[in-house]
């Protein structure tokens, strides 16, 4: 019987899968790649290492790295006909409503859309492309072609931008970051979707439309509004209280799992203090304080932030609207989409959960049209 049944609002702590492609522990504040510690994967590898590493289980050898990097440089472009249409599509779209449209499309023109490491590296090589020129076709510009001799990372910021900005290294370290968490609710969906036995271009696109939400990735952009609005560090502590009075949530803030600092958030808080060292961050010291305050108000809750709150101010400082932040949040998340869905299909098992019956029984349906009918003067 259903009704007899404990309901797990929204999941939580309740394990769907076996997996090991990554682990979190929110107590220690600790997240784990393939058994790699992602301060040390951070620190010393690459975006192109990482990929390898979550999608095959084990770094690469020299030839190995050589070899995805290669993959992934050429699959970066987009088909001719897709191009055209993205340059039809409304310039007010969000950038998440066409990444999710044109993923769509791939899907669309590709020969083989089967769950398979060949279209997990061509999608993660396309996310870019798409990122960068809906910028550029947004803003009037002319499209910057992929470069081949650059790596993933500065790819897309020299489409984008047309230029490698100086410490572009800190974009590689933060899609790092971003590439894998566990069974989050975009990987969630990305598995439940291809648990039906459907494709893998229709896994990342229930993935995107998940991730876009501002309980999910969609919340770096709050964040980023947030500090706009506060706008000055003398305003902070004032701001702080007034959401207090309102009952409103302080965007940046808390995790589902984390109940100590954000290992990833904290690692993105020493690269803007080391950066402001040699160069202006604007906003870092509006988010050093808010932090500040946000901590002593809330000091008995452990309530930390979370990697939202930082992320959005290292994607300011390239130059990238605050618009595409979540966006840039997909072009990394894709790895971690594509191992899962891989790694579930091995063993797969439709998702099919049940909810617990509370509405009403027994209502016959004669007998309630013919009290309708006497109520309106009819029967």
């Amino acid at each position: 019987m259903t009704d007899e049944l404990e309901v797990k609002w929204g999941l939580e702590g309740v394990a769907v899968a076996s997996s090991s492609i990554s682990f979190l522990d929110g107590e220690e504040g600790k997240l784990i790649y393939r058994g790699f510690d992602i301060r040390d994967l951070a620190e010393g590898s690459s975006f192109e290492e990482v990929c390898y590493l979550l999608w095959f289980g084990s770094l690469p050898s020299d030839d190995e790295l050589e070899w995805i990097s290669l993959e992934l440089s050429k699959e970066r472009e987009l088909p001719r006909e897709i191009v055209e249409v993205m340059k039809l599509l409304p310039k007010n779209a969000h950038p998440m409503d066409i990444l999710r449209s044109v993923v769509s499309l791939l899907g669309v023109y590709a020969n083989d859309n089967s769950v398979s490491f060949k279209n997990a590296i061509s999608l993660t090589a396309k996310l870019p492309t798409i990122v960068a020129y809906w910028y550029r076709i947004k803003n009037g510009l002319p499209l910057v072609g992929p470069e081949g001799g650059l790596g993933h990372s500065d790819n897309f910021l020299y489409m984008m931008f047309g230029r490698v900005p100086e410490n572009s290294h800190l974009f590689d370290k933060a899609l790092i970051l971003h590439a894998e968490q566990e069974i989050n609710a975009s990987t969630f969906s990305a598995m439940v979707t291809s648990s039906t036995l459907s494709d893998i271009f229709s896994a990342v696109t229930s993935a995107i439309g998940t991730l876009k939400g501002s309980l999910h990735g969609g919340a770096n952009e709050k964040v980023f509004s947030m500090l706009e609005e506060i706008g000055d560090v003398g305003c902070v502590e004032s701001y702080v209280d007034l959401l207090i009075s309102r009952k409103e949530r302080i965007m940046g803030f808390g995790h589902r799992v984390y109940k100590t600092y954000d290992p990833r958030a904290l690692m993105l808080k020493e690269w803007l203090m080391e950066l402001s060292l040699k160069d202006e961050v604007k906003y870092l010291d509006i988010a050093l304080k808010l932090e500040e305050v946000v901590l002593s108000r809330f000091k008995d809750r452990k309530i930390y932030p979370n990697m939202d709150f930082y992320s959005g101010i290292l994607y300011n400082y390239f130059g990238i609207p605050k618009e595409f932040f979540t966006a840039l949040f997909a072009m990394a998340r894709v790895v971690g989409w594509t191992a899962h869905v891989i790694e579930y299909r091995k063993d797969n098992r439709l998702f099919r959960p049940i909810s617990v019956y509370v509405g009403p029984k027994g209502l016959k349906y004669k007998e309630v049209k013919e009290s309708f009918r006497r109520v309106s003067g009819l029967g």
